[in-house]
Parts: C-alpha cells; sequence; structure tokens
C-alpha cells in the first residue's frame, strides 16, 4: 500500500493587537503542480474595513455626494459671482414694482436671476443662497470642531481622573446641561456686544460669526466629553494601558497616544452629527434676529426677512428652506451611515 502524504494546513492569516488581520506567508506543497500559486490573502485594519462598509453603503454615497456638491458651491461662491456678474448684496430695484415686489412670474424668475429676487431689496435670491452656505457651514463646522475638541480633552481627562476632579468635571458638565441654550444665546449675545462696542458703533459681521461659534462650542462640548469619558473609563484598565504605565510611559502618553486612537470612531461620528444640528441651531438664532447681521448672506435670516412675504411671495420662503433641509438631511444620512460602518453591530 502507497503511503499518503498528510501536510497540515497552516492558517493564512493571524490576528494583532489592534482587532485586525494579518496575512502570513504560506509556502506551496511540495507536490503542487508547477505554476500554481498559493492564494494571497490581504489583511486589513478596522479603518479599511470600515471604508469598505461605507463605499457599499448606497445612502452614504447619495448624501457624500450631495454635500460635496453643495461644499464646492459654497466655496466656489466668489468663482460664481464674477462669472455671473452679480453680487450677493446688489440691489435692482428697477425690477420692482411700486409695492417692492419682483416684476414677472415666480418671484422674478428669468434667464438673468435663475430663483428670482428678495421683495423689498431686489438683491439676487441665487447668490444670496449661495453665500449663505458658505455662512452656514463655516459657523457650523468651526463650531463643530471647537466644541469637539474641548469635549475630548476634557472628557480624556475625566475619564482618567479619579476622585475629585472626575467629580468637579462631571459637575460641571451637568451645570452645563442644565442652561437652556437659547435662553442664555439671547441674553448672552447682546451683553457681550454691548460690552466691545457702544450703541452708535457699526458692528462688524465677522464679530457676530465669531461670537456665534463661541457661544456654540460653550454649550455643546458636553456631549462630546460625555461619550469620550465613558469611552475611556472602559478602556483604562486594559492590558495595553497596564503594559503602558509598566513601561514608564507619563500621563500624556497614556491619554494621547494610547487611549485617544481608540476612541476616534465615536468622537467623528459625533462631530459628523454635530454639524446639522449647528446648522439649524444658528438658522434659529437668525431667525430670532441675534444671528449672522447684515450684509452677510445667511440662510436663517432669508428665512426671517421672508416671513413678510408668504402670502405674495412664497418661492423667498421656499428656496433658503430647501436649502437647509437638504444639507441637514444629507450630514445626518451621512452620519447614520458613518456610525453604521463604524460599528457594524449596531444595525442588529
Amino acid at each position: 500500500m502507497r503511503k499518503t502524504d498528510s501536510t497540515p494546513e497552516l492558517p493564512a492569516t493571524t490576528t494583532d493587537g489592534m482587532g485586525g488581520t494579518v496575512a502570513l506567508e504560506v509556502n506551496s506543497p511540495v507536490d503542487a503542480p508547477v505554476g500554481e500559486k498559493a492564494k494571497a490573502f490581504v489583511g486589513r485594519s478596522p479603518g479599511q474595513l470600515a471604508w469598505l462598509r461605507l463605499k457599499r453603503d448606497r445612502t452614504a454615497k447619495v448624501s457624500a455626494i450631495t454635500l460635496l456638491v453643495l461644499v464646492v458651491i459654497a466655496l466656489l461662491s466668489p468663482v460664481i459671482e464674477k462669472l455671473r456678474g452679480i453680487a450677493p448684496t446688489q440691489p435692482f430695484t428697477d425690477k420692482l414694482n411700486d409695492y417692492a415686489m419682483p416684476l414677472g412670474y415666480a418671484g422674478g424668475m428669468n434667464g438673468t436671476h435663475w430663483l428670482g429676487l428678495e421683495p423689498g431689496n431686489g438683491r439676487d435670491i441665487l447668490m444670496q443662497l449661495v453665500y449663505g452656505m458658505r455662512t452656514s457651514l463655516l459657523i457650523a463646522f468651526a463650531a463643530a470642531i471647537v466644541a469637539s475638541a474641548i469635549g475630548v480633552l476634557i472628557g480624556i481627562v475625566a475619564g482618567y481622573a479619579r476622585g475629585w476632579l472626575d467629580t468637579a468635571i462631571n459637575w460641571v458638565i451637568d451645570l452645563t446641561l442644565a442652561f437652556p441654550f437659547l435662553i442664555f444665546a439671547l441674553a448672552i449675545i447682546p451683553i457681550v456686544e454691548d460690552n466691545f462696542y457702544g450703541e452708535r458703533d457699526a458692528i462688524p459681521a465677522s464679530f457676530r460669526v465669531i461670537l456665534i461659534i463661541a457661544t456654540f462650542a460653550l454649550f455643546s462640548w458636553t456631549y462630546t466629553a460625555r461619550l469620550v469619558r465613558g469611552q475611556v473609563i472602559a478602556l483604562r484598565e486594559r492590558e495595553f494601558v497596564e503594559a503602558a504605565r509598566a513601561a514608564g510611559a507619563n500621563t500624556g502618553h497614556i491619554l494621547f497616544r494610547q487611549l485617544l486612537p481608540n476612541i476616534w470612531a465615536p468622537i467623528l461620528v459625533t462631530l459628523s452629527l454635530n454639524v446639522p444640528a449647528f446648522i439649524t441651531t444658528e438658522a434659529a438664532l437668525a431667525f430670532v434676529n441675534i444671528g449672522v447681521i447684515e450684509p452677510t448672506p445667511d440662510l436663517g435670516r432669508m428665512i426671517f426677512n421672508s416671513i413678510q412675504y408668504v402670502a405674495s411671495d412664497p418661492w423667498y420662503t421656499l428656496w433658503p428652506g430647501l436649502t437647509i433641509f437638504i444639507l441637514v438631511l444629507a450630514f445626518n444620512l451621512l452620519g447614520d451611515s458613518l456610525r453604521d460602518a463604524l460599528d457594524p453591530k449596531s444595525t442588529r
């Protein structure tokens, strides 16, 4: 009887310390046919796996493309202004009737003014929308980044610390959450402006923008801080942290080189969901007349100015409202898809 060779099969992959897979080099059997090669196994990190899941999500693709188009339009607003030859604050009073309403149909839409004109001042609605998107996105992204940075810093310190420091930070977080944001904004924005500028001084539009961003960051860091604190508490007793302590690593190294890279996924999801929340909140502040001031274009202020013309010119209200709706919906859908890609178990 002929003896049969039985070669044990070796695993093609193994796992690394971060949860990813690493391909091992497997030699072909001796009796394999000439020219036949072993199949290559490609190891992927958790970030690569999340990226693959995100690319397969159709909702994420549509949302990302929509946001990319809108962001590019907002960034290229000066180029669009030069190409069209129309400034966002340029009035076209000659195209208004005696009641300061746009001439023509659908709010004055024509070949020159594609979305019509604003009643009262005759400004081009399309240019107001393009520059208004830039203002809203600038405020939302800046506030989300600042709030996330503050929340991550405070949350990681509170989660790693013990005793009175953790208690004090939790008390500050609870106190901040107890303040109603809108009422506080109605009070603090005029007070701060009065301290820097008098009644006769013209308040720069950039100062109001910076003040709105600071107000958002002051009240919005708490959610990120609580999330990061909980994640750090769950990780601070893990083996890799104990190994770093045993190796003599200082506190800064443990916080920002060991713990922070392991909690970037929930931070990224929180950042992506904060942006649409800030867009709607900024529009709400403009609606109560404490948002971005003239002559800076703003979507929320366009809705505020259009209320008195809803019956006679509903198109003026439709365009900024539809723009805010598309922006917020696309950001929320992309944030949900990003959360599902980074944490597949969340969909089960």
